[in-house]
């Protein structure tokens, strides 16, 4: 069995801290700035929540998340006992996160990192108008749209799903670029392209149609460009039951009705 300095963190939801009231008694955790991993203990968005504190820390380290929550998609169960063992068998999952430079119209820059997904958003009644560069090139002079989303494999099937977007295996190395109820061109749909793809979108009549950006639940509003790409300098690294595994996960969900 394999000795494990393991931190152990919930969120505040009831079940999460009642999780947690029952683990500390039966193992030794320690401070997470001692820790070598990381037990999480709630829902997808608290998972989320701990996996940015590492980012804004520069200190990542693997997380193995228990289900304390509501939906739960990148958690494993929460059971007690044997938890020791379980680590010691999980599997492996890297992501890599994207880095959104995000520019306001007043000239403010901002950089985000991004889990799930960044996404530009109207913020009126008014669709947005978008130039979108893949690599430096234009590929659309003009999307008339509610909004953009850029997705990791990790957050296809969040936001990016609900947007008619494409399920990504998690080893895939693909980003998803979905439009948000697409107006012209209206028969687009997107694109898969590779990991090491640079986007850059440029809002027109940023002041009159004004645009948000919001990378997982960071949101900066009132921009004028955003350049995205992923981040592999400080890959997150998820561990999972190996009969539960992500992969498997994303499989079934593109079966799911």
């Amino acid at each position: 069995m394999m000795q494990r300095n393991i931190a152990l963190v919930a969120s505040n939801a009831p079940a999460a801290l009642e999780a947690e009231a029952e683990l500390r008694p039966m193992y030794d955790f320690v401070d997470m700035a001692e820790a070598d991993l990381v037990i999480a203990l709630g829902g997808d968005g608290f998972l989320l929540h701990v996996l940015h504190q590492m980012l804004d820390r520069r200190r990542t380290l693997p997380v193995f998340g228990m289900n304390r929550g509501s939906v739960g998609f990148l958690m494993n169960d929460f059971r007690a006992e044997a938890l020791l063992e379980r680590l010691s068998n999980a599997s492996q999952y890297i992501i890599h996160p994207l880095s959104g430079e995000i520019t306001t119209i007043d000239n403010e820059r901002h950089i985000l990192p991004a889990i799930n997904e960044i996404s530009l958003l109207r913020e009126t009644r008014q669709a947005a108008k978008l130039e979108v560069m893949v690599n430096g090139k234009t590929m659309l002079d003009e999307l008339i749209c509610d909004g953009l989303l850029v997705s990791t494999p990790a957050g296809s099937t969040a936001y990016n799903l609900s947007a008619n977007g494409p399920i990504l295996p998690l080893e895939s190395a693909l980003l998803a670029l979905t439009p948000i109820s697409p107006f012209r061109p209206r028969r687009w749909r997107g694109a898969i392209l590779p990991e090491a793809t640079s986007f850059q979108f440029n809002v027109l009549e940023a002041v009159k149609r004004p645009v948000s950006a919001v990378a997982d639940q960071r949101e900066i509003r009132d921009i004028k460009h955003v350049r995205v790409t992923a981040d592999r300098s400080r890959p997150l690294t998820l561990l999972f039951d190996p009969d539960h595994g992500l992969d498997d996960r994303i499989a079934m969900e593109q079966f799911a009705f």
